[in-house]
Formats: structure tokens, C-alpha cells, sequence
């Protein structure tokens, strides 16, 4: 290693040296060229082949994920894919043995007997469930900071946009607390710019939402029913020291499922819900005129009550009540599905967000008289530490392909280098990069070695194949490509490198892998490998294959178990589990006619001579 970095720094001091006087033409080299040039050094540019062969996924580990598929996506280039969720039912904060009303059931069924005269039979009521699941929001949608989301927003590099065009700005629609997408937030008939008596505050906001695909203008059927499935956490067969795992291809539907629950339409609003509160009778002040509770758009169905009084409210401090894993065996939980009425459509949702509020009444002495008072008691589906982010519980998402077009299948799996390499989340598809050579060849990087090259770059750029995007109709196209060691999941990028705090930022712009448009219609992904490079010619790491996927999140560097051809397993990105979406790319077996779009690897070096 010493013999290596003494010229090369050397060179640098040569180089700075040398670009105070003068400066040095660019080359294109390509593999196998010679030394240019009797200069001291020379700067270049070489591009080597990089070999792309296809693997179908079969099935992917999809419990306790990050965020789950629901509804139908159809794919107009590997066609459709129905997903579903089944999960398991929570107690309130994960704590057995609740007490419903003021008292336990044990104080309630002692009560003839307590000298306390308020512990009485409290005949808990079920009066309302509702299950509650926010959708997805846009987290950078509001560029300009005003307030407005940018989809809504007149101009949104623009804090001072009149969105409304009721003579006030937005930002200041913000600050002072009226609609900035209405000139008339409190429906008075007089525009805000000119009103002079408002209540602030007490509009819903609209927000951008995320990760809806399909028409969300439509209704679509939403299906709550209760699961029989039992979801061990842990794995029996590892002696309960391992989560247990659950793939993709488990159906529990129609065969693990009982009661419904609900089922009806819903319809989505890019709305808040507010709840205003009441007046309090017996204080001076008016508590309506206060700020409402404000509820995110989302899911909001009324479940059976009938089933949460018999098996929840009515199974206080009995046995099934009485842990979590308790109650996680008696109830099992429940299933959740999407159909189109009009439109198909696919959610992504946050589960670990959803609650299922049970509104009940009960009995209570005051004043010598019986009367009636409400409570809330709220069940969770699976739950994040806000902390550390670990999920408890556990919930599996179902997805089911449809059988691939031919002319895909029939390129997936043959070990062969790939012209078109493909590219779909879920149980989809992902490739295997191989640089320089096919099985990983030594030649070309002792080559590279040997003629002590600087790299100063290293990008491989993998061009879009718009024919095939457009002839299939509207295509949903991946924000962004993940690349990984294919042996140990890492991905390539080195955030011990990067400075910026911004996760996804510094990821961007150190790294690259997002789509490059032209016309808002996807035309390249490019990723930085400089670092990639510098560990296999400098530090003599391993040229190892590399696997590329679609990805939801570049900042998710997690992985999950697949099930791969012949029932090999492999670990792939967690972040491509979690989207639906696909492509198709460029590889490196094209005719000659189709060099410009070839899958490269380009090498930025100087040369020391």
C-alpha cells in the first residue's frame, strides 16, 4: 500500500503545480489504451462494459414493514397486483388486564359489599368504533415554506403567491391564520383582504398527499374483517429466538377470516377533519370559540360495535384480557382489503399509525343518582417506538402478481447478460451487476492498478427504454434506483463520507440514483460509485456483484428475506419491498444501433506517466 499512495501523492503535488501554469485536454479512452502523451500526467475519461443478468422474485418477507400496500396497481408493464393486510390487534399501550369505567371488574363484581357507595356495576356500553388510518403525506411539498402545499400553490417558489387572490399573501394567510385557499375563510360573503372580523384557525387545511396510485377522485370498497390467523412474533423452529417470517405469497382470505366488520365505500379528501369542542355550561367562558382538534386525512370507517362489546369490553379481567399475547390469541386480529367500484386503486399506508377507538358509556354514582358518562378506549394495529423505530406486533402484507407478460418472463432468471434489464418492487424483479468483466474478472482492475490511475470519478449511468415505457400507456416511473453489494446488502453509498445532515440530501448529491427528466418523462438514472471504485483499485476490496432494485426511500438501507428461483433465499432491499412501482432499463448486450443507450460504467482518472 505504501508503494501506492507515495507517487500518487506526489502526483497531486505535481498536479496542482502544473494547473497554476497551464491546464489539460480531456480524453475519451476505452479499455486496453495506452499511456497519451509524453506529459507528466494526463486527464481522461474511459467507459468498460458492465454485465446485467434479471431475477424474478417470488415472494418477499412483508411482516413488520415500515409501510404497507392495499387496493390494486395495475401495472400496465408487468400487470396487476392485489394487496392486502392482516394484522394483529393491540391493547391500549400494550398493557393487559384494562380496567373499562372507573373500576376493575373485580370491584365492580364486589361491589354489593364495598363501603365505598360509587363502586357499582358500571354496565359498560359500546356505543362507537372507529378504525382510523391516515394516509401518506408529501413530507418536502411545500418548498416555498408558506403553507400552501405545492400542488395548490399559485407559485411555489413564491412565499408571497396569492394563492386565492384575496389580496393577502400566503405567507401571511399563515401567520395571521386564515385560509390562504379561500378568499373567504369564514363564509361571510366578505373577501378577507376587506374583513375585519375573522375566526382563525378554524379551517381544515388541504394537504398533498402520497403514495396513492390509481384515481383517487373514485370511490373505492374498503373490507374490515376479523382474522383467525394466528401471527406468532416469534419462530418456534429457532427455538423463539428469531421473529417469525411471512412472505408475500400467504393468503388469509377467504380461509382465515370471520365477522365483517365493515364494508362500504369510501371516498378520499385531501382535507383535515376538525372537531370543534363543546361549551361547558358551567363555566363563563365559551370553550366552542376554542381551536378544534385537528384529524389528518385518512381511513375513518365505523366498525361493528356489536363484536368489540362481546370481545373486548365484555371480556374485562377475564383471562383473554389479561396480556397482550393473550388477547393477540383470542382475537387474532384483523384483515384488511381494497376493490375498485369504479377505478382500481393502491394505497400505501402507515399502519403503525392506525388506531381502532372504541366510544363507550358507563354507569356512574354521583350525587346520590345513577348517571351516565363516556370514555375512550383505543386498540392499535402494530406500534413504532418513536425512539429507536422498532415495530411491535405484527402484520403481513399479501401481494399477489398476476403471471408476468411473456416477453418479461421469458428474460427473467437466464444467466445470461441482459439487453433490457427489469425492474419491479414487491414480489418483482431485480438484477445483478457485474463490473468490468462477467464473474467478476481481475484483468481490466490490475490493468487499472498498474498504470496507477487517480480516479476522480466513477459513474454508471442506466438509461430509461422510452420505447417500451410508451407503448405500455401511463407509467408510474421509480423516483429513484438502489444500489447494493449483493452480499451483504449494504448499499454502495458511504455516509461516513458525506457531511450534509440531511439524509436523503447528501445521498443525492454524493451518490445520484435519482431519475434525470426531459419533458417529465424519465430519461436516465445516474450513481456516483467513485467511493465503490477507490475500495476495489486502492483499499483491494472485493469486486463484488452488485444488485440494483427499485426503491421507495434511497435513506432505507434495511433488507428482508426473498424467496428467488428453484426456492433460493436471498436478503434484498427492504425499500423496494414497500413500492409497487417498475421499470425497464438499458443493459449492455444492444446492437450496435443502440450503443448510445448501452448500461456503462465511465471512469474520470488521471494518469500519472
Amino acid at each position: 500500500m505504501k508503494i501506492f499512495f507515495k507517487p500518487v501523492f506526489a502526483a497531486l503535488a505535481v498536479l496542482l503545480l502544473f494547473l497554476s501554469f497551464s491546464s489539460c485536454e480531456e480524453d475519451i479512452t476505452t479499455i486496453g489504451d495506452g499511456v497519451i502523451g509524453g506529459d507528466p500526467f494526463n486527464t481522461s475519461k474511459a467507459v468498460y462494459d458492465v454485465f446485467a443478468f434479471n431475477k424474478k422474485i417470488n415472494a418477499v418477507e412483508t411482516n413488520q414493514l415500515p409501510i404497507y400496500q392495499i387496493g390494486v396497481y395495475n401495472d400496465p408493464l408487468y400487470g396487476s397486483t392485489e394487496a392486502s393486510i392482516t394484522s394483529q390487534l393491540r391493547l391500549q399501550g400494550g398493557t393487559g388486564n384494562p380496567s373499562f369505567g372507573l373500576f376493575s371488574q373485580q370491584r365492580e363484581d364486589d361491589s354489593a359489599s364495598d363501603p365505598d357507595a360509587t363502586s357499582i356495576q358500571e354496565n359498560e356500553t359500546v356505543k362507537e368504533v372507529i378504525l382510523y388510518i391516515p394516509y401518506l403525506q408529501n413530507p418536502n411539498g411545500d418548498r416555498d415554506l408558506d403553507g400552501v402545499p405545492d400542488t395548490f400553490d399559485a407559485d411555489p417558489d413564491d412565499p408571497n403567491s396569492d394563492s386565492d387572490g384575496d389580496g393577502i399573501t400566503d405567507a401571511d394567510e399563515r401567520s395571521i391564520g386564515t385560509n390562504p385557499l379561500s378568499d373567504d375563510t369564514d363564509n361571510d360573503g366578505i373577501k378577507d383582504g376587506d374583513d375585519t372580523e375573522i375566526d382563525v384557525n378554524r379551517y381544515p387545511l388541504k394537504v398533498d398527499l402520497d403514495s396513492i396510485y390509481g384515481n383517487r377522485d373514485a370511490p373505492f370498497n374498503f373490507k374490515v374483517e376479523r382474522s383467525t390467523y394466528f401471527l406468532r412474533d416469534l419462530d418456534p423452529d429457532t427455538g423463539f429466538l428469531e421473529s417469525q417470517e411471512y412472505y408475500s405469497s400467504q393468503e388469509f382470505s377467504p380461509d382465515f377470516v370471520s365477522e365483517v366488520l365493515f364494508d362500504g365505500s369510501v371516498t378520499i379528501s385531501d382535507e383535515e377533519t376538525l372537531i370543534f369542542p363543546e361549551d361547558d355550561p358551567d363555566t363563563e367562558a365559551d370553550e366552542s370559540l376554542n381551536e378544534p382538534e385537528r384529524i389528518q386525512p385518512g381511513i375513518q370507517v365505523a366498525l361493528d360495535p356489536a363484536f368489540f362489546q362481546q370481545n373486548v369490553l365484555d371480556k374485562e379481567g377475564q383471562s383473554e384480557l389479561l396480556s397482550q399475547a393473550n388477547f393477540s390469541d383470542f382475537i387474532r386480529g384483523l384483515h384488511l382489503s381494497v376493490s375498485a367500484i369504479t377505478d382500481d386503486i393502491l394505497l400505501i399506508l402507515d399502519i403503525t399509525e392506525a388506531t381502532v377507538t372504541i366510544t363507550y358509556e358507563y354507569d356512574k354514582q354521583e350525587d346520590d343518582q345513577i348517571i351516565k358518562e363516556e370514555s375512550l378506549y383505543e386498540l392499535t394495529l402494530i406500534t413504532r417506538d418513536l425512539t429507536f423505530g422498532a415495530i411491535s406486533g405484527n402484520a403481513v402484507n399479501t401481494l399477489i402478481n398476476e403471471p408476468f407478460p411473456s416477453e418479461i418472463a421469458g428474460e427473467l432468471d437466464l444467466d445470461e447478460n441482459a439487453g433490457r434489464i427489469y425492474l419491479k418492487g414487491g414480489s418483482g424483479a431485480y438484477t445483478e451487476i457485474q463490473l468490468f468483466e462477467e464473474d467478476n474478472g481481475e484483468d481490466i482492475i490490475n490493468q487499472i492498478k498498474a498504470n496507477n490511475w487517480i480516479v476522480n470519478e466513477a459513474n454508471l449511468i442506466f438509461y430509461v427504454d422510452r420505447e417500451m415505457l410508451d407503448m405500455a400507456g401511463i407509467v408510474d416511473e421509480p423516483p429513484a434506483l438502489y444500489l447494493f453489494d449483493a452480499e451483504t446488502n449494504r448499499p454502495i453509498y458511504d455516509l461516513s463520507v458525506i457531511s450534509d445532515p440531511d439524509l436523503r440530501t447528501r445521498i443525492d448529491i454524493n451518490y445520484g440514483g435519482s431519475l434525470e427528466k426531459e419533458n417529465n418523462k424519465g430519461v436516465r438514472y445516474k450513481m456516483k460509485i467513485t467511493n465503490h471504485i477507490n475500495d476495489i483499485l486502492i483499499r483491494d476490496s472485493t469486486n463484488v456483484t452488485l444488485g440494483l432494485s427499485v426503491t421507495a426511500d434511497l435513506s432505507i438501507s434495511a433488507s428482508k428475506n426473498a424467496v428467488l428461483d428453484m426456492m433460493n433465499e436471498s436478503d434484498l432491499p427492504l425499500s423496494a419491498t414497500i413500492t409497487p412501482l417498475s421499470t425497464v432499463l438499458y443493459g449492455s448486450n444492444l446492437p450496435i444501433e443502440e450503443e448510445d443507450l448501452k448500461l456503462k460504467l465511465e471512469i474520470f482518472y488521471t494518469e500519472v506517466n
